[in-house]
């Protein structure tokens, strides 16, 4: 069909058309996914070169709203409840992609930028490391390829096994936030499961992304470049305070409901963004090896979680 819609401005509209169904309270996070991929495989992004800094802005804007939906109480239980398994869990992420690295023969920053971007945050860990640890363009590339496919398959495959299992919210959130590599998949496929669900799973991922500043910092010991800047997510502040605000100012709970509402669609606006910068060329850039480690990685960090929360 890509071939048959040559016009930029027919393809601009289709793209507007579906961003804004994708704002309405009819379409799902995996579905607002699956309407990004499929307009990028059938007709083509076609505001593929300026997309990438909107996505990172509206995902930021977007938890920054969820944070009125909860109060301090909430906030400060759920990220006790999820502190040890976080540490756990990087800890041992980080260790194995380092021995799945030298098994598999991967190029060493290859397999760290894998291994940050399955322990930590994603795509916002590897953009933090990669600064430090300087690899290629093709290896930023293919590490961002695969970690984004991995979260677009667990937006589908987490909400599944936790009606399978029968996992309470508060037990599926906590797998979101540590299972799922980005913060967009996590929100969302916790959103689908349920509102208690979701507000544990954006208040332990945030946490768990502030890890990226201890890592970068020994990031630049293990690479010998202390002379690399760390990228801090300041936006985490802002959801911080928006908690306090809505905890300590009663004037917000007129409106709190109406701004996590809009900050859900907006997320799965997010979701769609990114499935239309997927695309069947970017997946078949992804060699075997790499993928293995990074699903090995994966499973391991999903099944350890799971098997730790239901114990």
């Amino acid at each position: 069909m890509k071939d048959f819609i040559q016009n930029e401005t027919i393809r601009k509209i289709i793209f507007v058309i579906l961003a804004v169904v994708c704002l309405t309270p009819f379409i799902s996070s995996p579905i607002a996914l699956l309407l990004g991929f499929g307009l990028a495989v059938l007709v083509g992004n076609p505001f593929e070169q300026h997309l990438h800094k909107y996505i990172h802005l509206l995902l930021q804007i977007s938890i920054v709203g969820l944070g009125f939906g909860l109060k301090l109480d909430e906030a400060l239980q759920a990220g006790k409840t999820g502190f040890f398994l976080t540490v756990a869990s990087i800890v041992t992420v980080m260790i194995l992609g380092y021995v799945l690295g030298k098994v598999f023969k991967l190029e060493k920053k290859l397999a760290y930028l894998i291994s940050a971007g399955t322990a930590i945050c994603g795509g916002s860990a590897i953009a933090a490391v990669s600064p430090i640890i300087k690899p290629g363009t093709k290896e930023i590339s293919l590490g961002l390829a695969i970690i984004f496919t991995l979260n677009s398959i667990a937006l589908f495959v987490y909400p599944a096994i936790g009606h399978l299992l029968q996992l309470s919210q508060e037990q599926f959130g906590l797998w979101c936030a540590v299972g799922i590599h980005d913060t967009s998949s996590v929100v969302g496929a916790a959103g689908k499961y349920g509102n208690e669900a979701l507000k544990i799973a954006t208040t332990v991922k945030l946490a768990r992304a502030l890890w990226i500043i201890p890592v970068s910092v020994i990031t630049m010991f293990i690479f010998k470049n202390k002379e690399s800047k760390i990228k801090i997510p300041w936006f985490i502040g802002w959801f911080v305070l928006a908690i306090l605000m809505n905890t300590y100012f009663p004037v917000f709970d007129s409106f709190s409901s109406s701004v996590t509402t809009l900050a859900k669609s907006g997320l799965n606006l997010t979701l769609f963004f990114i499935g239309t910068t997927l695309s069947v060329q970017t997946l078949k850039t992804i060699g075997i090896k790499p993928l293995a480690v990074a699903v090995i990685l994966w499973i391991t960090i999903s099944a350890g979680s799971l098997f730790y929360i239901i114990s």
